[in-house]
């Protein structure tokens, strides 16, 4: 199953994009966030007991299959002409790596309010909050890839991602969030 799995990762990283795909990919040359789950990981839930932030060694970090899936991303996005205006990303290691990857060249801001929430981490209330209002503050044009965790983009929205999916929120105008569209990571949903 598990050698199946990563045959499926590296094959949708070559897979040319679908019409969601390229809809999203529209939206998002026009302005918007690119809220990803970070790219395919070594087997695991959460880290491991004693992990520390900074120390990549102690936390459950993207297997070779993510970092080939995080860098096919990135190519697919910038050939289609996307280019972020700013890259934020949890201080988690597979989130930082899976940005710089993503974006090389490019500075990435840890953002707090994308730190993992999972199993009691962090304030989820006051991250979600947080996250919410950085997004809705936007101006309508900016470009931004956001890089988080499964459970944080689940209480954002509500969406249940495989990892290296993506969801393109945008500023609504009147103070919220609006969803364009969702990016799986074959390319479309």
């Amino acid at each position: 199953m598990k050698r199946r799995h990563m045959m499926g990762v590296l094959l949708a990283a070559l897979m040319p994009a679908t019409r969601a795909h390229a809809k999203a990919v529209t939206l998002l040359r026009r302005g918007g966030v690119l809220l990803m789950r970070h790219a395919v990981t070594e087997p695991g839930i959460g880290d491991p007991p004693g992990f520390r932030l900074g120390d990549c060694s102690t936390q459950r970090t993207l297997s070779d299959a993510g970092r080939r899936q995080a860098i096919a991303a990135g190519e697919r996005l910038r050939t289609a002409g996307v280019r972020f205006d700013e890259i934020w990303s949890s201080a988690w290691c597979r989130c930082l790596d899976t940005a710089a990857l993503m974006a090389p060249n490019q500075p990435v801001r840890s953002e707090p309010a994308l730190n993992s929430i999972f199993a009691g981490q962090g304030d989820r209330d006051a991250q979600t909050s947080a996250l919410r209002q950085l997004i809705a503050g936007l101006p309508q044009e900016r470009q931004v890839l956001a890089i988080t965790h499964q459970v944080n983009v689940l209480a954002l929205t509500g969406d249940d991602l495989a990892m290296g999916g993506a969801i393109l929120l945008a500023p609504d105008g009147r103070g919220g969030i609006r969803r364009l569209g969702r990016i799986g990571p074959d390319g479309g949903q």
